[in-house]
């Protein structure tokens, strides 16, 4: 019992960053996608979309999940699907391609809240799953974006008087679930709001929902700004909207842009004063 709490109390104290350096390599981004690809295909995950963020040939996402953690999403009422997408970055400058991957413990913590202690077990397993398929690709796996601890993340907000991941922005109610699903899919297949559809997953039996959505609004979208706030961090996009029973809502952009640049200053985040509103008159026009 003793010992059981004592590990309980020095893995609370540990510190996570958002990403992870999986490596540096010569060449364009072309070059490695495919070694990506396969080496988590061979672990089991399966690629669900795929992108270039803000049109940007020299920025790349790949976006990917398992049966595992699909069901293990599931857990968590409280939009824990948002929980089920992980994603691999490539950034290329000067001929050298960065490929990095968002942490999955990272994200598990900050999505699944106290509900996550019954679970560790199941998510510390993919979270290494995850990590060792990029062995194929590169063995550096330097943490950076700043850092956080188990019981921070639980409770993560940028700053006092700032949203909690308990507080959504909530989009629009539709009639049914099957309405909702009909109306997002549509404008996103219409490119409403300049926007694309990165990848949908679909959980009809719960009546749940989750698209990632490429925001190309030259002027308010990812083009505008990612280059204020850091293009190294590709691996936390595209942003999500998650529709749940009748509801449609997104992460708070005061919240999710802090949660993946948290070591940004109050004078960059200002920089980008407007997009969190930006972001959720786009998402809301999709479910419009």
């Amino acid at each position: 019992m003793l010992l059981a709490l004592s590990f309980s109390i020095v893995h609370s104290q540990e510190q996570y960053s958002p990403f992870l350096k999986v490596n540096e390599l010569s060449g364009p981004i072309t070059n490695f996608v495919e070694n990506v690809t396969k080496s988590l295909e061979e672990a089991n995950f399966q690629i669900i979309g795929q992108y270039h963020p803000a049109g940007n040939e020299d920025l790349f996402v790949l976006a990917y999940t398992s049966e595992a953690l699909k069901n293990l999403s599931l857990q968590f009422p409280d939009r824990g699907a948002l929980g089920a997408t992980l994603k691999i970055g490539f950034v290329e400058k000067d001929g050298i391609t960065t490929i990095s991957m968002l942490n999955p413990i990272y994200m598990f913590y900050a999505y699944w809240l106290e509900d996550n202690d019954a679970h560790q077990n199941e998510f510390i397993k993919i979270s290494d799953q995850a990590i060792n398929a990029m062995k194929n690709v590169g063995s550096m796996m330097i943490p950076f974006g700043g850092a956080q601890t188990q019981k921070e993340l639980i409770k993560y907000r940028y700053k006092i008087l700032m949203p909690y991941f308990t507080d959504p922005v909530e989009l629009n109610q539709f009639s049914s679930f099957e309405e909702g699903l009909r109306v997002i899919r549509q404008n996103l297949e219409n490119r409403k709001g300049g926007t694309e559809k990165v990848y949908e997953q679909v959980f009809e039996d719960k009546k749940i929902a989750v698209f990632g959505v490429a925001l190309l609004d030259p002027d308010k979208g990812e083009m505008s700004f990612l280059p204020k706030i850091g293009e190294d961090h590709i691996a936390a996009m595209p942003y999500d909207l998650i529709l749940q029973g009748n509801e449609a809502t997104i992460l708070h952009g005061k919240f999710r842009f802090a949660l993946y640049w948290p070591e940004l200053t109050m004078g960059t985040f200002m920089k980008i004063m407007s997009t969190p509103g930006n972001v959720k008159d786009v998402m809301e026009d999709l479910t419009k």
